[in-house]
């Protein structure tokens, strides 16, 4: 009964996939930014809300006449190795993830970096310099193959015991699930210590270790964890292993939503033969309504989406810190008028207050 449901939950997400939204083309890389111009890198989560915002964004400066404010501008998380994020800037390897991004911003000043977009709370190792500005609602589920062996939910418990390769069979989380292995994954290289999850991992697999009551091995990357497999990135079903029938992987919801739901995909962008599931009996999609279940980003496993900024430019009172609130703070553009771009990549909109506001370590 449970690999039918799981069966019947992916054939719903996969119909629904055929209803495309429309909408102004995003950028991708974009074009060299001036000098001036906001310009940001870092979590793969959250490029394409932030690509499409920057377009609209700076169609809207456009539309106005209004040809002196600094436009707003992204690079994704891959591509080519190396970045000039802006004209006059230095190159630097390109961030592809949060901790990235962070990294990225703290290492260089604004004539290279503004902003860092950052799926991830503050960390101890962050400087209290940096601000987390609020943009929009996620959260972190789990996906597996379409017709594979794994049910359409799992509790936290049964989660916590895969990814800590307690349960290896899929026979072991229920009698009526086939005899076979089952194959967690994660995204990123993740390094394990007594402290937790460390080092860079990616977004996704970082924030569910955590919700999952994750137990850090002592003995060096993964230890005993012999049974987690680990791909290059999480938001995509390019990988072989996660073709394995067996496979489960961390997914963000709103960025499945935006791929599935909404058609806004490319090669290595793409969810594949993956679906996302539910957690403890909560469903973390709305198929009706074409996005995240609200009762689902209401759990532990919802995740706000930010971009990190250096408090001294943000509390300036300079042309550049009133940039940066113009668009991110909370009476800023993207809080005032992005919510309808928000919900159309896949996320919630914050209400009001929440949207814009900040914290740090």
């Amino acid at each position: 009964m449970l690999r039918l449901a799981a069966r019947a939950a992916s054939a719903l997400a996969l119909a629904s996939a055929l209803a495309l939204a429309v909408t102004t083309p995003a950028l991708a890389d974009p074009p060299q930014p001036a000098a001036t111009d906001l310009v940001g890198v870092g979590s793969g989560i959250s490029e394409a809300v932030l690509n499409q915002l920057s377009t609209d964004y700076n169609a809207a400066l456009t539309a106005a006449g209004d040809t002196s404010s600094p436009r707003l501008y992204s690079w994704d998380s891959t591509g080519d190795w190396q970045i000039t994020p802006k004209t006059g800037a230095d190159t630097i390897g390109r961030p592809d993830r949060s901790n990235a991004g962070v990294i990225a911003l703290n290492s260089t000043t604004s004539r290279t970096v503004d902003f860092a977009r950052s799926s991830r709370l503050p960390q101890i190792s962050d400087p209290s310099s940096d601000l987390f500005v609020a943009m929009a609602k996620d959260a972190i589920s789990w996906a597996a193959p379409a017709g594979g062996y794994a049910p359409a939910n799992l509790t936290t418990t049964q989660l916590s015991d895969i990814y800590n390769c307690y349960k290896t069979n899929w026979r072991q989380i229920d009698p009526a699930l086939p005899d076979a292995p089952i194959v967690p994954v994660l995204a990123g290289h993740l390094l394990v210590d007594r402290n937790g999850v460390d080092g860079a991992p990616m977004d996704s697999s970082s924030f569910f270790l955590r919700a999952i009551n994750y137990q850090p091995s002592y003995l060096g990357p993964f230890g005993d964890r012999s049974c987690v497999r680990v791909v290059e990135r999480g938001e995509q079903g390019a990988d072989p292993v996660l073709h394995d029938p067996g496979a489960l992987v961390p997914y963000s919801v709103g960025r499945y939503v935006d791929q599935a739901y909404y058609g806004h995909t490319r090669p290595g962008d793409d969810p594949g033969v993956l679906t996302v599931r539910g957690i403890d009996g909560i469903s973390a999609l709305d198929p009706v309504n074409r996005r995240i279940q609200s009762m689902f980003v209401s759990t532990k496993y919802g995740n706000v989406l930010r971009n990190t900024v250096r408090a001294t430019e943000w509390n300036s009172t300079d042309a550049h810190g009133t940039a940066l609130r113009a668009v991110f703070g909370q009476n800023g553009w993207i809080c005032r008028n992005g919510a309808a771009t928000i919900l159309g990549r896949g996320f919630l909109p914050l209400p009001t207050g929440a949207c814009g506001s900040n914290i740090h370590n």
